[in-house]
């Protein structure tokens, strides 16, 4: 990584990151980014440097690590690892979701919680960051078998719960059926029906309405803003977007609302160009209800598809992209290809898919970049919002739930970009992003005290 900055020992605090978490190049990728941010804001807030905030906030306050031992339907015992890393409690409970899935370690929820951590401050509203898991994959496992790893996953993690203390959510490998069954064992266990504990949970047993769209549905809003910052919109834009999962097939709806029309997406095995624009209930039937592949996608549209093996998305010309995969998916090479073929805005859907080569691109060419921290906050909003239906026992309907996450998601690009041109560079969201977040936790953190 190249030098932060000789201001108040920023190099000396990334230093001690990488030799505190050796290996975890995710959790330094997006630690080195937020302090390469952070000399404009410590010049003009020298009480954070006293108070050690920058310090104290590259390290968690507590990560949790446990053995998962669970049978599987031929009766033979399995192990698996579990883990939390509960990063942050200045602003409320721990928040963030649980990622089941085989690249799971602390590493990455190291990286995941820490981004969240500025993430859940830019929705304004009262949750801390958090991240959990485990390396347990649920693909090609029965329902009965997810629900024996599920309960002795909560077994041993119910003990760190609670509405307010650590309230997680679904991510990868964890929706609605996970949840249940996670919920289920905690309430079996507590002798509480404590909805609030989790995020995420069908709405007919207090799950928010939108909860499933509610990160693509923001990524798109959140775009929006952008675009009309320069006097652009969606409407008649082509847009291209990775993923095929719920953050990707609900910003293809939202964006198709919008006006605009996505002609690509992907999944792991490769990408489809649909220039008539992707069939949302098709796309949502094959990978939601079938769990097919986007090769049955094209197969099923015929010759207006076309189905690309093991390529790169980002080779697709369009004026919009949005990476809504996994991290680093990205790279500079991606960027450019996307510039070379007229692409004026970039959003992150997902946590960080962006290299900072491609970042990098992206600034110099003035293509218009919303980092993942303010673009994906959609989720978190609505699981926050969740929250609050639970605490009052109320159920909400989906015009008034997506009412909110629009304001919530304008209120944050407005946050991103009053912050960018406050520190004079207008349009910057990564520093608007990172600025504004930062003050607000650390200003939490100083009211605390030494905690």
């Amino acid at each position: 990584m190249t030098v932060i900055a000789a201001h108040a020992g920023l190099d000396d605090v990334y230093a001690t990151v990488v030799a505190r978490n050796a290996g975890d190049d995710e959790f330094h990728q997006a630690v080195h980014e937020v302090l390469g941010c952070l000399q404009p804001v410590l010049d003009r807030h020298p009480e954070y440097v006293d108070a050690k905030i920058v310090e104290r906030l590259c390290e968690p306050e507590r990560q949790i690590v446990f053995r998962v031992p669970w049978t599987d339907d031929r009766g033979r015992i399995q192990v698996n690892r579990g883990m939390r890393v509960e990063f942050s409690s200045a602003l409320g409970p721990y928040k963030g979701g649980l990622r089941f899935h085989p690249s799971v370690d602390l590493g990455i929820l190291k990286f995941l919680g820490f981004e969240q951590i500025l993430k859940n401050a830019l929705t304004g509203l009262q949750i801390g960051a958090g991240k959990g898991g485990s390396d347990f994959d649920p693909k090609g496992r029965s329902d009965a078998e997810v629900m024996r790893f599920c309960q002795s996953f909560m077994t041993e993690l119910y003990r760190h719960l609670g509405p307010n203390t650590d309230v997680p959510a679904g991510d990868i490998g964890v929706g609605r059926r996970e949840i249940g069954y996670l919920f289920g064992q905690y309430k079996r266990i507590t002798n509480r029906y404590e909805a609030g504990v989790l995020t995420g949970k069908a709405p007919d047993r207090g799950g928010s309405v939108l909860r499933t769209e509610a990160t693509g549905y923001g990524c798109a809003y959140f775009v929006q803003e952008m675009l009309a910052t320069r006097g652009d919109s969606f409407d008649g834009r082509t847009v291209v977007l990775s993923g095929s999962g719920n953050v990707a097939i609900y910003a293809i709806e939202k964006v198709h609302q919008l006006g605009g029309r996505v002609v690509a997406c992907s999944d792991s095995t490769g990408y489809v160009v649909h220039e008539k624009g992707i069939d949302v209930d098709l796309l949502r039937q094959i990978k939601e209800i079938q769990r097919g592949r986007l090769l049955d996608y094209a197969e099923r549209i015929g010759a207006d598809a076309t189905y690309v093996a093991d390529g790169r998305v980002w080779d697709v010309p369009c004026h919009i992209a949005l990476p809504c995969a996994t991290q680093n998916e990205l790279d500079e090479h991606d960027a450019i290809s996307l510039v070379d073929n007229g692409c004026v805005a970039v959003g992150e859907g997902a946590n960080m898919p962006s290299t900072p080569g491609a970042i990098g691109v992206f600034r110099a060419a003035g293509v218009a970049f919303a980092p993942g921290k303010a673009a994906n906050a959609g989720g978190v909003a609505v699981s926050a919002l969740e929250m609050q239906q639970n605490a009052v026992r109320d159920s909400w309907s989906i015009e008034r739930v997506d009412d909110k996450l629009r304001a919530i998601m304008s209120d944050i690009h407005a946050r991103c970009y009053e912050t960018s041109e406050d520190y004079g560079e207008p349009g910057n969201y990564v520093l608007g992003a990172n600025a504004a977040g930062f003050v607000t936790v650390a200003d939490a953190m100083l009211a605390l005290g030494l905690v």
